[in-house]
C-alpha cells in the first residue's frame, strides 16, 4: 500500500515468455540518493539516474554493448536489469530483479607449530602470546572449520563449533555512488552487514570487455579472523535462462536444467577452469572466481568446487562462487588455511560475472581468455619453468616396478605450457637424514634416471630436491647437473669421496661444507616459504651469515596465498617483497649480485583432472631452448642467478624489460600483454638503507591488451631498481632487481 509517507516510486518494466508479450507487473523501488560527483561521462560508458534507476551502459567486446539497471528496493541493492545486444542488434534481457547473494563464514586463526619450531630453534620465546598473535597471520597449517582440529598441530586446541560463525549479507541503504577510474565505472552501495563484517557492495563495470565484478567491500574489527566467503546473484529467470552448463573435472560437458526440485542450498559443482555459465535463446552469462587470490595456499590443487547453482524456486535460480570448509583429502584435513581479515582492514571480496550475446560455449571461450586459456602462452626467447614439487616421484616409480612409468602430475603440468620442471624429492625422506652412503646414493640414482627418462623435447625434468641442510629453514637447492651427495658426514669421511660403487660423492656435515659443495658444483639455493611455515624467522635469520653472503645464495621464493589477505593490491606484499627489498638494500654495493624472487609452488601429487593454474607461479626464463635430460643445466641455473627471468601468475607478460639512460634520469621501459583489466604498474627502488615505491595507476587500460610503458625515473641516490604491474584481479608479473650504476 502506497502512503502519503512514502518514498516509494514505481517502475515498470517489460516482461517476456516464450510465448510472448505479457502485461508486467508494477515493481516498487526506495527512492534513490546517488551521488555523482565523481562521475565523467565518457564515450562508451554512461551513468544516468531517472525515476529512482541508475542505468550503467557500456560498450564490451567486438562491439557488444551491456546494460545494466540498479534500484534500491526495502534497503537493498538490485539489479533491476541485465541485458546485452551484439553490435546493430536489439537488446536481450538476460536477467532482472537479480539480489547479490553473499554469505561469509568466519572462524579463528591459529598458528602452526611448524611456524613455531624454526623461531624456537633461534632463540625466539615461542611461549610469548604476543609472538604467538604475530605468527597467527602467517599460519599455514590451519584449518579453522576442522573441529576439534589436531593438538599436534596447532596451539590453543581444540577448536569448538561456536566460534564458527556463518552469516548471509544483509542491506539498509538509500543510497548509491558513482566514481569513473580510467576506463571503469564503479557503482558503491553501503549498508551492508554481513555477520562480524560491515561496509559495502560495489559493482565495477569495464569499458571494451563483457565483464561485471561484483564485490563485498567490508572489515571486521574483530582479531584473529580466518574466513571464506560465497558471492553470486539470485532470482535469474528459468524462462530467460532455462540452464547452467559447464565441463566437468574429466573435461564432459555437463549442463542442468533446473527440471528437479528446489534446492535447500547451493549445489556445489566442480567445473573444470572454475566456469560456470547460465544459458537461454537471448544470451548467457558465466560466473566465475579471480584466478589467484581465490586460491589461497594448499598441498595439493584437488578442484573442491568453486561455482554454484541453487534453484530457489519454480521459476528462479541463482548462481555464483564459493569456497570449500576443508580438504577432501583427510591427509591434508589439518591444512585449509583460508583468508586472515586483520582487524580494519577492508576486505574485497569478489567474483566475475561475463554478460554474452552468444550461447555458454561462446561465452565460456571469452573467460576463457581471461586466463589464456589457464595454460602459460609461449614467448619467443623465453621458456616457462616452475618448481617445489614433492611428488614421491622415485618412490613411486619404484612401487610400480618400473622407471618408465609415465607421470600423471607431469603430464598435468606439461598440459599448462610448462618447459622445465623442478622437482623437489625426498622432502620428507627421515630414513635418509642419518645415512651417509649407499642407501641415499641409491635414490638418488633412481631419482636422477626416473627424470631423465620422463623429459622430452621441449620439456626437462630436473631432480632437484628440498634437502633443509644446516643454513636453517626451509632451502631448494638447484644444480646445473646431478651430482650425489649426502646429508650426514661421518667423522671419519671426508667432503669428496671416490666411492667404488657410485664413483664421485659428497658428504656433508656443515654449512661450511654445504658451501665447499655449492662451490665446486656450480650450484644454487635459496630460502623456501620465506617468514611462515618452517622458514619462519628466515630469511632474516641468517642476513649476515656466509652463505647468504655469496651469489651461491639466489635469494627468496614467491609463493602467494599464505597468510592470503583479501585487502592487499598484491600479493605477499610483505613476506615476499618485503624480505627481497630489505636484503637488496643490505646487498647494494657488496660485489654481490641482486637477490632475487623466484616463483615456486610448493605442492604435493596432483593428477590432470586437478585444477592447477591458480595454485601457480611460473618463471619465464630467457632461454633460447631447453636443455635435453644428458645435457649440462647450466644455461638454466645461470639465468637465474643473473635474474634474467620474470616472475607471473600467468596473465601478465613482459615481453621486454630495461632501465635506459644515465645519471639521475633514468626510464623504465616495458612491453607488457594482459588479460584482465589492469591496476597499476609499480617502480620499486632502494638506497641501501630504505625502499621507495613509485605507483603508476593503470585503470585508462582495457581488458586484453598489449602496452609499451616508459616510465621516468629519478635515480638518484638509489642503488637497485625493479618493475612490477598488477592487475584489477590481483594477478601479477615482476622482474628482479637490478643494481644502477652510478
Amino acid at each position: 500500500m502506497i502512503t502519503p509517507s512514502s518514498v516509494r516510486s514505481i517502475v515498470v518494466l517489460r516482461l517476456a515468455s516464450v510465448l510472448g508479450a505479457i502485461a508486467a507487473p508494477e515493481l516498487f523501488a526506495d527512492a534513490l540518493s546517488c551521488n555523482l560527483a565523481n562521475y565523467t561521462a565518457t564515450a562508451g560508458l554512461t551513468a544516468t539516474v531517472a525515476q529512482d534507476v541508475l542505468t550503467v551502459t557500456w560498450t564490451g567486446a567486438a562491439g557488444t554493448e551491456l546494460r545494466a539497471r540498479y534500484v534500491i528496493d526495502h534497503g537493498a541493492p538490485i539489479v533491476r536489469e541485465l541485458a546485452a545486444r551484439s553490435a546493430g542488434g536489439a537488446w536481450e534481457v538476460l536477467g532482472e530483479n537479480l539480489a547479490p547473494d553473499f554469505r561469509v563464514q568466519t572462524g579463528r586463526r591459529r598458528i602452526d607449530f611448524a611456524g613455531l619450531a624454526p623461531l624456537k630453534l633461534l632463540g625466539v620465546d615461542t611461549e610469548s602470546r604476543a609472538i604467538i598473535e604475530k605468527q597467527n597471520w602467517v599460519s599455514f597449517w590451519d584449518a579453522p572449520f576442522v573441529v576439534p582440529g589436531d593438538p599436534r598441530r596447532n596451539v590453543d586446541i581444540p577448536r569448538t563449533a561456536d566460534e564458527i560463525q556463518r552469516a548471509p549479507a544483509s542491506y539498509a541503504t538509500n543510497s548509491c555512488d558513482v566514481k569513473t577510474d580510467g576506463t571503469r565505472l564503479e557503482v558503491n552501495f553501503p549498508g551492508l552487514t554481513m555477520g562480524i563484517f560491515s561496509g559495502g557492495l560495489r559493482f565495477t563495470h569495464y569499458r571494451g570487455t563483457n565483464l561485471l565484478r561484483l564485490e563485498a567491500i567490508a572489515k571486521t574489527d574483530k582479531n584473529f579472523v580466518a574466513y571464506k566467503y560465497d558471492a553470486g546473484l539470485r532470482g535469474l529467470s528459468i524462462a530467460i535462462l532455462p540452464r547452467v552448463r559447464w565441463i566437468d573435472t574429466g573435461g564432459n560437458a555437463q549442463q542442468y536444467q533446473f527440471g528437479g526440485g528446489q534446492n535447500d542450498g547451493p549445489v556445489t559443482t566442480r567445473a573444470k577452469n572454475r566456469v560456470l555459465v547460465a544459458e537461454g535463446r537471448a544470451g548467457s552469462i558465466a560466473v566465475f572466481p579471480p584466478p589467484t587470490v581465490f586460491s589461497f595456499a594448499r598441498e595439493v590443487d584437488t578442484n573442491l568446487g568453486y561455482v554454484w547453482y541453487r534453484k530457489d524456486t519454480a521459476t528462479a535460480y541463482g548462481i555464483g562462487v564459493k569456497q570449500a570448509d576443508h580438504e577432501d583429502d583427510p591427509r591434508y584435513l589439518q591444512n585449509y588455511a583460508l583468508y586472515n581479515a586483520p582487524p580494519g582492514t577492508l576486505q574485497r571480496m569478489a567474483t566475475y560475472f561475463y554478460l554474452g550475446t552468444g550461447d555458454a560455449t561462446a561465452t565460456r571461450a571469452a573467460v576463457m581468455a581471461f586466463t589464456r586459456g589457464d595454460t602459460y602462452a609461449p614467448i619467443s626467447g623465453y621458456k616457462t619453468l616452475v618448481n617445489h614439487f614433492h611428488l614421491q616421484f622415485t618412490d613411486r616409480l619404484r612401487e610400480s616396478g618400473s622407471l618408465d612409468t609415465g607421470s600423471p602430475d607431469l603430464a598435468a603440468m606439461k598440459a599448462l605450457g610448462v618447459n622445465i620442471v623442478g622437482l623437489s624429492d625426498f622432502h620428507a625422506d627421515k630414513l635418509r637424514l642419518t645415512d651417509s652412503g649407499a642407501l641415499r646414493f641409491t635414490d638418488q640414482k633412481d631419482y636422477f634416471e626416473g627424470t631423465r627418462r620422463a623429459s622430452d623435447k621441449d620439456f626437462l625434468v630436473m631432480p632437484w630436491e628440498e634437502p633443509n641442510p644446516y643454513f636453517g629453514g626451509h632451502v631448494n637447492l638447484i644444480n646445473p647437473r646431478p651430482f650425489l651427495w649426502s646429508k650426514t658426514r661421518k667423522d671419519d669421511q671426508p667432503l669428496i669421496e671416490q666411492d667404488a660403487k657410485f664413483g664421485k660423492v659428497y658428504h656433508a656435515g656443515s654449512a661450511e661444507d654445504m658451501q665447499q659443495i655449492l662451490e665446486a658444483e656450480n650450484a644454487y639455493w635459496y630460502t623456501a616459504h620465506p617468514r611462515t611455515k618452517s622458514s619462519a624467522g628466515y630469511p632474516d635469520a641468517y642476513w649476515d651469515k656466509f652463505f647468504v653472503k655469496s651469489d651461491r645464495y639466489l635469494g627468496i621464493a614467491f609463493k602467494p596465498g599464505m597468510g592470503m589477505d583479501l585487502s592487499e593490491s598484491l600479493l605477499a606484499e610483505t613476506r615476499a617483497f618485503g624480505s627481497l627489498d630489505e636484503m637488496n638494500n643490505r646487498f647494494a654495493g657488496s660485489g654481490l649480485r641482486p637477490k632475487v624472487l623466484i616463483g615456486d609452488v610448493d605442492t604435493y601429487q596432483k593428477w590432470p583432472h586437478d585444477d592447477l593454474y591458480p595454485g601457480f607461479t611460473v618463471n619465464y626464463v630467457k632461454l633460447d631452448r631447453v636443455p635435453g635430460p644428458d645435457d649440462n643445466w647450466t644455461k638454466i641455473t645461470s639465468a637465474l642467478s643473473e635474474g634474467n627471468f620474470f616472475v607471473t601468475t600467468g596473465e601478465i607478460l613482459i615481453r621486454n624489460y630495461a632501465v635506459e639512460g644515465t645519471g639521475p634520469k633514468r626510464t623504465i621501459v616495458a612491453d607488457v600483454d594482459y588479460t584482465f583489466p589492469l591496476e597499476f604498474v609499480e617502480v620499486v627502488s632502494g638506497d641501501g638503507t630504505k625502499t621507495e615505491s613509485q605507483i603508476v595507476r593503470a585503470t585508462d587500460l582495457g581488458a586484453l591488451g598489449t602496452k609499451h610503458f616508459a616510465i621516468p625515473f629519478d635515480a638518484t641516490g638509489k642503488k637497485w631498481v625493479r618493475f612490477a604491474v598488477w592487475d584489477s584481479a590481483v594477478n601479477g608479473a615482476f622482474v628482479q632487481p637490478v643494481w644502477l650504476k652510478p
